[in-house]
């Protein structure tokens, strides 16, 4: 359990998509995508707002060096529900709890 997760089809996934804590390429299926998201998505503190400039840094963190861009990667977590934004702040919604 690298990351932390009982479902083996998870840490395999993330295995294969993040290496030293980055982002190496962004999964094409959507099954594979949700789980990277819902990973990516727990860095945000639920319950809490976030200023889109905080947002950025955390994404740049997790796309430096990959293929993916952070604004692509933040739309993608907005469009899958497990960010929400209005009036320029981001909190999460939706996901596991961990």
């Amino acid at each position: 359990m690298e990351f932390g997760y009982a479902d083996p089809q998870a840490e395999k996934v993330l295995r294969t998509f993040i290496q030293d804590g980055r982002l190496v390429r962004f999964p094409a299926k959507r099954g594979r995508r949700r789980i990277l998201l819902e990973h990516i998505a727990a860095c945000f503190e639920p319950g809490r707002r976030f200023p889109e400039k905080e947002v950025d840094v955390v994404l740049r963190a997790w796309c430096h060096g990959g293929e993916t861009d952070y604004v692509t990667l933040r739309r993608y977590l907005v469009d899958e529900d497990l960010l929400s934004r209005e009036h320029g702040q981001y909190w999460r919604t939706g996901g596991w709890v961990a």
